[in-house]
C-alpha cells in the first residue's frame, strides 16, 4: 500500500492520530516537504543595494562607527540582498565589505554581524570547520547542523566546503570522529534522504519491526538497522513508523534510543528523531538551552538565528512559547546585553508573550505531544532498592555503635540508611527498640545536626509520615509554602493522599484539610481541599467523555475568572491522569491553543501554579519533578527543604527517571549539579555524600 502525501496531509496523520480539524491542517514545513517560509527576516521593499552600500560605508568612516545603523540596516535585509550589497560595496569603493565590518566591529556583536553577511552554505561551512579544528571536537554542533538541514542544504554546504578550504567535508569527518556516531554522520553527509512525499504502508510496518528487533527485542543492538532506516527515509515516512513503533514496543523511540544508544551516537540519533518529528520544536530546544543558566553558548545562539531566521523563526518562536516560561524574546533580552541583544531581538522580530491562538505548526506539535504523551507506557525505575542479605539487627546494633561513645560515625549511618529500602528502615527502627529499649530516631537526632539530620530523618519516616511532616511544615510558621503544598498533592496517589492524611491526624491531632482551611483561603484553598480527599477517578481515558471535557475547558476560557477557576477545577482536580491526556490533547482541537499557555495567560498566582502543576504531572511527572530539583539549586542558595523532600520522596519510585529528564533538560547530570550545588553550607560533606547515594550513580 502506498501513500502519496502531495494531495492531503491528513492522510499521513490519520495513521495513529484522530483527524486534525482544518485550523491544524497545513502541510509539515520539514526536510521532505515543499518548503513554506516562515522567517521573520524577508526581503525588503524598494532596495537599492547601492545606497545601502553607501549609508554602510558612511556609518564605519571616520572616528567610531555607528553600529546602530549597520545593524538595522543588515536585518532588515534578506541574505540574498545581503550579497548584492557586498557586490555594490567593492564596486563602489573598492573595498571587502565583510573585512570593514571585522575591522570596525568587536566581539559576539562583530561575529554575528558578519556571519549574517555570509550565505547560507558558506556559513554552515564555516561552522563545521569550526567544529573540527583544534584539538577537540565539538560534536554537538556537528549534530545539531547535520541533523537538520534537507538535500539541497547539505549538497550546497559540502561544495562551499570545498570552495572555501580546498577540503572534502567528508573525508574531514571521517578523520575527526569515530565508530557508529562517525557512520551515521557520513550517511547524513550524502544528502540522500528520500524526498519523494510517497510512503509505502507495508515498508512502514516492517521498518517499524526491524527497528525493535534491531534493539529491544534482543540482547544487544543492530545500530547498522538504525542507521539504515533513521538516515535514508523520508520524513513523513518516519513519523509513520515512529506511530508503528509505540504500538509495537509501549515506548517511543526516543525511549528506546537511549536505553539502546550511548555517546555522541545516541545524541546524534536522538536530534535526528526531533528533527524528522517537528525542526522547530528541536531548535526551541537548542535555543533554550543556549541561554539557561550561567552563560550563554553564544556560538549556539548566534548560529540558529541566523540560519532559522529565513525560513521558520516564526514557528521556533511558537514552539519556546510552547515548551518554556517565557517567550524566546524576552529569554534573548534577559540573557544577552547591549547592540548584540538588539541584532538577536530584530532577527527574533517579536515578543510571543501576549501571544494567542496557536501558529499551525506549534498547534499539530502540542496535538502530536499529548498523544505521544497518552500512548507511551513509562516504567518508573527507583534509585534505592532493597539490600540483599538483609539484618536489621546487625544494622540496629551498628547504627548504635556508631552513635556511642564520643563523636558520632557519619559515615557508618549514611551507609546503613541510604543504602536499605524504607520497609528494611521500619524493620531497623522496630528492631533498635526491641534489641536496645531506644528511640532510634531520638538517638539520632541528638546525634546529627541541620541538613544531614534532616536527610537521615526523612528517610526513616515512613512515606506517609514524611509527607505529613512536609505538608505541616510547609503550613506552620509565618509564611506558607504554597509550592511545596502543590508539589505533594498534585502528584501524590488517592492511597498515598490517604494515608498522609491519616499520619497527620495520627502526628498532629488536627485533619489535614481543617490544617490547610486555616492557612490558605480562595480557590486555592478549594483546589486544595479537592485534591487532599484523595478522591481523583483511576482508570484509563474515556474518549466521549474527554471530547465533552475539553470543550467545558475551552469554552470555560471565554468565562469571567471565577466561572473558569471552577471549571477548570471541576476536571483538572478529579480526573484521572490518563483521562486527563486525552482531554488536554483535544482541548487543542477544540481551541487552537494548549492548556499550559491558557493556564498561565489567563490566571495568576497560587491558583495558576497548581493548575500549572497538574499539568506538567500529567504530561510527565519526572520532568516536573527534575525542573523542581533544577529550581530549588539553581542561583545563590539552595532551597534545601526542597532538594530534600524530593529526593527521599522519589527515591524508592521513579528517581531514575527523573535524572534522566533532568540530563535531557539541564545538559548536565543531577550527579553532577547536587555536587557543585551543594558545596556551600556543607562543610563536612556528608549531606552532600548522602544525596548522591540516593541519586544513585552519574549519568
Amino acid at each position: 500500500m502506498k501513500i502519496s502525501t502531495s494531495k492531503s496531509e491528513t492522510m499521513v496523520l490519520s495513521q495513529g492520530t484522530e483527524l486534525l480539524p482544518p485550523s491544524l491542517r497545513h502541510p509539515h514545513r520539514h526536510l521532505d516537504s515543499e518548503m513554506v517560509f516562515r522567517g521573520t527576516i524577508k526581503d525588503a521593499p524598494n532596495f537599492d543595494p547601492s545606497a545601502d552600500a553607501e549609508s554602510l560605508y558612511n556609518a564605519m568612516k571616520g572616528m567610531g562607527s555607528d553600529k546602530e545603523a549597520i545593524l538595522d540596516l543588515i536585518t532588515s535585509r534578506s541574505n540574498a540582498q545581503r550579497q548584492e550589497v557586498i557586490a555594490a560595496y567593492k564596486c563602489t569603493f573598492g573595498k571587502d565589505l565583510i573585512e570593514d565590518l571585522k575591522y570596525e566591529l568587536t566581539g559576539k556583536f562583530e561575529r554575528l554581524i558578519v556571519s549574517l553577511m555570509r550565505t547560507p552554505a558558506y556559513h554552515d561551512a564555516k561552522e563545521i570547520k569550526d567544529a573540527l579544528k583544534g584539538a577537540g571536537t565539538n560534536e554537538k554542533s556537528l549534530i545539531e547542523i547535520l541533523a537538520s538541514r534537507n538535500n539541497t542544504q547539505i549538497h550546497d554546504m559540502v561544495q562551499a566546503y570545498k570552495d572555501a578550504y580546498g577540503r572534502n567535508m567528508e573525508e574531514d569527518v571521517i578523520s575527526d570522529t569515530s565508530g557508529h556516531f562517525k557512520k551515521m554522520l557520513v550517511v547524513l553527509l550524502q544528502g540522500t534522504r528520500d524526498e519523494s512525499g510517497v510512503v509505502d504502508g507495508d515498508l512502514v510496518e516492517q521498518d517499524a519491526q526491524d527497528l525493535y528487533a534491531a534493539g529491544e527485542e534482543q540482547w544487544g543492538t543492530d545500530e547498522a538497522k538504525f542507521i539504515m532506516i533513521l538516515g535514508n527515509r523520508s520524513v513523513t515516512h518516519l513519523r509513520m513508523v515512529f506511530d508503528a513503533y509505540e504500538k509495537i514496543a509501549e515506548k517511543s523511540i526516543e525511549q528506546s534510543i537511549k536505553s539502546e544508544l550511548s555517546g555522541d551516537f545516541e545524541r546524534l540519533m536522538l536530534a535526528v528523531v526531533q528533527c524528522i518529528r517537528s525542526i522547530p520544536m528541536f531548535f526551541a530546544k537548542r535555543l533554550y538551552k543556549s541561554m539557561k543558566g550561567l552563560g550563554t553558548a553564544d556560538n549556539t545562539l548566534i548560529r540558529i538565528m541566523i540560519c532559522r531566521s529565513e525560513i521558520d523563526m516564526l514557528d521556533i518562536r511558537e514552539c519556546f512559547r510552547l515548551g518554556y516560561e517565557k517567550s524566546l524574546y524576552n529569554m534573548i533580552k534577559d540573557d544577552t546585553s547591549g547592540d548584540y541583544k538588539r541584532t538577536l531581538l530584530n532577527l527574533c522580530g517579536g515578543d510571543d508573550d501576549l501571544a494567542g491562538e496557536f501558529f499551525p505548526e506549534a498547534a499539530q506539535i502540542a496535538y502530536k505531544m499529548w498523544e505521544i504523551s497518552s500512548m507511551t507506557k513509562v516504567k518508573l525505575r527507583p534509585t534505592i532498592v532493597p539490600a540483599s542479605n538483609f539484618d536489621p539487627a546487625a544494622d540496629a546494633q551498628a547504627l548504635r555503635k556508631a552513635m556511642k561513645g564520643f563523636g558520632t560515625d557519619e559515615d557508618a549511618i549514611i551507609d546503613i540508611v541510604a543504602h536499605r529500602s524504607n520497609a528494611q528502615r521500619q524493620e531497623i527502627r522496630q528492631t533498635f527498640k526491641s534489641l536496645l529499649g531506644r528511640d532510634l530516631m531520638k538517638d539520632l537526632k541528638s546525634e546529627l545536626s541541620k541538613n544531614l539530620e534532616r536527610l537521615i530523618i526523612g528517610l526513616m519516616l515512613t512515606p506517609a509520615e514524611f509527607d505529613a511532616k512536609m505538608m505541616r511544615k510547609a503550613i506552620e510558621g509565618a509564611g506558607t509554602d504554597e509550592h511545596a503544598l502543590i508539589e505533594i498533592l498534585v502528584t501524590r496517589s488517592n492511597e498515598e493522599i490517604q494515608a498522609m492524611n491519616a499520619a497527620y491526624q495520627e502526628a498532629y491531632k488536627k485533619s489535614l484539610e481543617s490544617a490547610i482551611q486555616s492557612d490558605t483561603s480562595g480557590h486555592f484553598c478549594r483546589i486544595l481541599v479537592s485534591l487532599v480527599q484523595g478522591a481523583r477517578e483511576e482508570g484509563p481515558a474515556d474518549f466521549e467523555r474527554a471530547n465533552i471535557d475539553a470543550q467545558e475547558l475551552a469554552d470555560a476560557c471565554n468565562a469571567d475568572s471565577d466561572d473558569r477557576v471552577m471549571k477548570f477545577m471541576s476536571i483538572l482536580c478529579t480526573r484521572s491522569f490518563p483521562h486527563l491526556r486525552k482531554v488536554f490533547q483535544e482541548f487543542v482541537r477544540f481551541s487552537n491553543k494548549d492548556i499550559e499557555q491558557i493556564i498561565k495567560k489567563e490566571m495568576s498566582g497560587d491558583v495558576k501554579n497548581a493548575f500549572y502543576a497538574i499539568v506538567r504531572s500529567v504530561k510527565n511527572q519526572p520532568s516536573y519533578f527534575a525542573d523542581r530539583l533544577y529550581k530549588a539549586m539553581k542561583g545563590l542558595g539552595t532551597d534545601d527543604r526542597a532538594l530534600i523532600r524530593i529526593m527521599v520522596s522519589r527515591s524508592e519510585i521513579d528517581l531514575f527517571n527523573i535524572r534522566k529528564e533532568f540530563k535531557e533538560t539541564q545538559d548536565t547530570s543531577l550527579h553532577e549539579f547536587i555536587q557543585v550545588e551543594t558545596m556551600i553550607g556543607d562543610t563536612s560533606g556528608d549531606y552532600r555524600k548522602t544525596l548522591l547515594l540516593l541519586c544513585g550513580g552519574e549519568d
